[in-house]
Order: structure tokens, then sequence, then C-alpha cells
């Protein structure tokens, strides 16, 4: 084959990935695409020093994060109810990544805005669980004021979701005791569920089995394997800020 076959062939295949990836993003749910293209995530570096900005779009691809090694800030809330129950949300199945895995109470991203940015006290992670605690589980600000949530420490992970989405995130792992009223959206959450501990690890079992179709966020099952059950202690003793530990990035990747 000759030289110019060969190029008119690789812009065949070219032109049919370009096709097929408008095509998935045409397909995408509107609330999602209109996410993924509007938040603008906070790009940090390995030791959670901000080196950017890209949208959420961009941030999830794959492509983007094995190639270019995107790298952005997150945060993994957990909430416990009076009777030291945790908290699950099932992701909608309109999500684009992890769509209908069980996972923690709430997990997203802080944004690139100002009330977002802010370092002291954690702030600016706050604000954003905050936010997104009432984007997509109706909990009102003033049922969680942001000194309630405990930030217990930081973790990094990367883990694939299909051949195109994937998350590489720096992720705040926020803890908060409180009994609150749930109004569900849609559009993020299929279903909620509080769990005790054994309750979690029949859900556990049923994931490890493949059973009932049950899947765990990746994010989520590395806190059930690495810190979950001594903090689960510390929330029953309301000990929490003894084993706070903000200093230590753990690289669990």
């Amino acid at each position: 084959m000759s030289a110019i076959a060969d190029d008119a062939a690789v812009s065949v295949v070219a032109d049919a990935a370009a096709v097929e990836a408008v095509a998935d993003d045409a397909a995408m749910d509107a609330v999602q695409r209109r996410l993924m293209f509007e938040d603008e995530c906070i790009l940090v570096d390995e030791q959670d020093n901000v080196v950017g900005h890209e949208s959420k779009y961009n941030c999830h691809l794959m492509e983007n994060i094995e190639s270019r090694k995107v790298l952005h800030r997150a945060f993994s809330v957990f909430l416990f109810n009076s009777k030291y129950e945790l908290l699950l949300q099932q992701r909608s199945a309109t999500k684009v990544t992890f769509p209908l895995v069980w996972t923690n109470t709430c997990c997203s991203h802080p944004l690139y805005r100002e009330s977002e940015l802010v370092e002291g006290n954690f702030l600016g992670v706050r604000n954003a669980a905050q936010r997104k605690l009432f984007d997509e589980l109706g909990i009102p600000a003033e049922a969680l004021p942001v000194d309630r949530f405990t930030p217990l420490g930081r973790m990094l992970y990367k883990a694939p979701s299909d051949g195109k989405w994937g998350e590489h995130e720096l992720d705040y792992l926020l803890f908060v005791v409180a009994d609150v009223k749930l109004l569900p959206n849609p559009d993020e959450v299929a279903d909620v569920r509080y769990v005790n501990r054994e309750q979690l690890k029949e859900l556990l079992e049923k994931a490890d089995a493949g059973e009932e179709g049950v899947k765990l966020s990746p994010w989520f099952r590395l806190v059930v394997d690495n810190f979950l059950l001594k903090w689960w202690d510390c929330v029953e003793s309301g000990t929490l800020p003894e084993v706070a530990d903000m200093k230590t990035i753990h690289k669990l990747v």
C-alpha cells in the first residue's frame, strides 16, 4: 500500500473515532452533559498544590488521565445518623462515570471558584461538600453547617470507569454525624439507604460475588478497605478529631 493510501486509511479511522466520540457526547444525558462542560475542576499536583483548572469533561477522559496525568481535587462525604448508620447512595443511571454503583453519601469536586478554592481550614472543600449535598440529596445548608464536617484524610487514586472515562483524584475524606431529611435528586441519585456495619459487610460480599448486580465505586472500596472500620469506631465514641491526619496524602494507586 502506498504512503498516500496509508495516510488515507489512518484518516478514515481517525474520522470514524471522532464521529463515534461526538455521537457518545450527543447521547449523554442533558443534565450530565451540562455539568461536564460547565463545571471547572481544580487541577492539582500530587502534593495537592493548585496548578490550574479544566472542565469536568476533560478531567475524566482516560486519554487525558493517562497521557497528561491530569489530576483533580475531589471530596467524599460520609454521613452517619444518630444511630451511627452510614448513608449510602446509588449513583444515577445517567451518570457518565460509574453509573448505578453504590458509594458513600456524596462524592464530587470542589470547583474552580473563589468560595471553593479557600485553603484555610479546608473551607473550600467543605463549601463544595455543602453545595453538593443539597444538589444531590436535598440537604439544605442550614442542616449541615460547614463546621460540622470533620476532614479526616486525603487519598490519591486512579480508576477507569470504561474505555473512555475514569477518575484520577486527590480526594478529601469528610465525616459528619447528623440526622437529616433527604430529598434525592433523580438526575444524580438512583437510591439511598442507611447501613450498619453488618449490612455494609453483606453489601461488600454481594459486590465481591457479583450477586444482584451490586457494584461499588472504587473510591468507596478503597476507603472501606483502608480506613472506614477504624474511623467508624471513632464516630461512635465521638473521637473523630483524634484520628484526623490531613498532612499525609495516601497514594492508593
